[in-house]
């Protein structure tokens, strides 16, 4: 319950204004957002703000069930990192060192998935380079199949990779777009899903002004 409480209070006060006023928006689509789980929303991965943004389009009575899944190596480094990350922001630790089977290293995601959760997963694996995409892993499709009734949302961000790059602790005001697009049903194949989700990821860059601009 503490918990909650912190988390409510620190993305209602600190947050959502950096995130709403300081870096200021262009926000498309935002009642596509599921509004209750289990659901998984896949979005691209280029600055440590990702996660910030993408939790503050939720309101606030909803962040308790909104749980992103992040690299346990980066964010269980330290106990005072571990903490924040564990209590404050309510992460789900991933293990990338590759020595967990499928079952092991989603087993906690499966978990809030079936206590009706919302999962926040970045299917390129990693942060690549500023606005550039990297492939897409498959893990997203077999976490979506291992739960019934799990739809993936597409969300496709740029301009955050400049406002606070790689490697980068401040953030500069830098206009930033998100593009929510629709549900997708995982099928029979993961090939064909992960073709799909592609495409949907292109269609939504190609709608991000300020990528129109830098070109």
């Amino acid at each position: 319950m503490f918990g909650n409480s912190l988390k409510k209070l620190f993305f209602l006060l600190l947050v959502k204004p950096v995130v709403f006023i300081v870096l200021g928006l262009n926000l498309y689509n935002r009642e596509r957002l599921p509004r209750s789980g289990p659901a998984i929303i896949a979005a691209n991965h280029n600055s440590h703000l990702d996660t910030m943004v993408l939790m503050a389009l939720f309101p606030i009575r909803q962040l308790p069930k909104v749980r992103p899944v992040a690299a346990a190596d980066y964010f269980l480094r330290n106990r005072l990192l571990a903490w924040f990350a564990l209590r404050v922001i309510g992460i789900i630790p991933l293990d990338r060192q590759g020595g967990a089977s499928r079952e092991e290293l989603f087993a906690e995601c499966q978990a809030a998935l079936d206590n009706g959760e919302i999962l926040l997963l970045f299917p390129e694996g990693s942060r690549g380079d500023p606005e550039k995409m990297q492939p897409l892993r498959k893990g997203v499709y077999h976490l979506a199949r291992s739960v019934a009734g799990v739809n993936v949302t597409t969300v496709v961000m740029h301009g955050l990779g400049r406002a606070m790059p790689k490697g980068g602790s401040m953030i500069v005001p830098f206009n930033c777009d998100v593009v929510v697009g629709e549900a997708h049903v995982p099928g029979d194949s993961a090939d064909e899903f992960i073709d799909r989700l592609s495409v949907a990821f292109d269609e939504q860059l190609a709608r991000c002004l300020t990528r129109r601009v830098e070109e």
